[in-house]
């Protein structure tokens, strides 16, 4: 079983980069505003470890199955510990199960961000982006109270790459990851 993490700033690509790659690997797709969505459409609001306890159940409950990997895209605060903690322990489960774990971050000019920020792809699977002034204020909000982007030398995974795909299509990037981590 494989495990690969997709993680970048808001708007980067990291779902239709992971749209695109189970495309073409058979992986299948977990993002993070599946849960996000979720939570705000019960809770009305953001609600603290909610979401980090559903991703633990569906970590745990995926590892059981026999599908090929779980791509899951995360938007990984590198200066929060909580993060750091919360990360590792949904890949210990995947490590425990000797899955073969890869990590990949997309970076990209803020300009580029905020005009994904407002693709229908983007609001077809995120209601919560739809406002496209709100999506705008959390995704620079973010952008500066948040650190998105990995030093060289941080990120801890053996199998990790990191890729500017300011000019990239999400389908190219797709196949660069397939390509690199032979998928």
């Amino acid at each position: 079983m494989k495990l690969i993490i997709i993680f970048g700033a808001g708007a980067v690509g990291k779902m239709t980069t992971g749209q695109e790659l189970s495309k073409i690997t058979g992986l299948r797709l977990y993002h993070n505003h599946l849960d996000v969505e979720l939570i705000l459409e019960v809770f009305g609001s953001r609600t603290s470890g909610v979401g980090s306890r559903i991703r633990q159940i569906i970590f745990e409950e995926f590892v059981k199955t026999d599908n090929y990997g779980l791509i899951f895209t995360y938007m990984w605060a590198l200066d929060y510990d909580s993060d750091w903690k919360h990360l590792d322990s949904l890949v210990d489960i995947f490590r425990k199960e000797n899955a073969e774990i890869y990590c990949v971050e997309l970076v990209a000019e803020q300009e580029v961000r905020l005009a994904r920020n407002t693709t229908e792809n983007r609001h077809k699977h995120k209601a919560s982006k739809r406002d496209i002034a709100a999506a705008k204020e959390r995704l620079l909000y973010e952008d500066t109270n948040y650190r998105l982007v990995s030093r060289d030398g941080e990120i801890p995974f053996e199998n990790y790459i990191k890729i500017d795909n300011t000019h990239l299509e999400a389908s190219d990037v797709a196949q660069i990851i397939k390509e690199k981590f032979e998928l």
